[in-house]
């Protein structure tokens, strides 16, 4: 069996246990994979929501690979930030603002309860401009269900690294990996 095959089991027997009313951050699920096994797990996504349907939970993507980009574009000064990357130091703080507005109109888009899942992928395209624990915590009390982050890097003992980057932090949150079967 591969890895990404024990984290989607993994995410079955997590998921498959009865949803208590929880705290926006207690409803937080990080799904943890090697960083090199980004391809695969995307290719398994669909099966993450089969998984999630065939349990009568609701499936909702909202993908953040294309979200630097599309800021970007909608800079007035995008070719002097190209031409002189640290000016973005000054206004990195808006992409984070970025994802949260997008964030909170997809949700508001979409008819999502408290049995349903919202997922979060594309993670490792926001390294290096923003945290991810700062976008999760901003994000987390927006979805009534279960939030579901697709987070290449690693987890060891409580503590979340992204792509192994940088020092790691502490996060509340269900952590599933791919190191062995729940």
């Amino acid at each position: 069996m591969s890895k990404i095959d024990i984290l989607l089991k993994n995410y079955e027997n997590s998921i498959i246990i009865p949803w208590r009313d929880l705290a926006a951050a207690q409803r937080v699920i990080f799904a943890v994979y090697n960083e090199s096994d980004e391809r695969r797990l995307k290719a398994k996504i669909p099966e993450f929501e089969i998984i999630s349907r065939n349990l009568n939970h609701g499936w909702y993507e909202f993908d953040l690979t294309d979200t630097f980009s599309e800021w970007m574009h909608s800079q007035r000064y995008a070719k002097s930030y190209y031409k002189n990357p640290k000016l973005l130091s000054n206004i990195i703080h808006k992409y984070g603002e970025y994802i949260e507005e997008k964030f909170r109109e997809f949700i508001d888009n979409e008819d999502i309860t408290d049995e349903d899942v919202v997922t979060i992928s594309g993670v490792g395209s926001v390294f290096g401009f923003i945290k991810v624990r700062d976008l999760v915590d901003s994000i987390s009390p927006m979805v009534k269900g279960r939030l579901l982050v697709l987070f290449p890097g690693s987890y060891e003992n409580n503590n979340y690294r992204l792509l192994d980057g940088y020092d790691g932090w502490n996060y509340h949150a269900l952590p599933i990996t791919c190191n062995k079967k729940i």
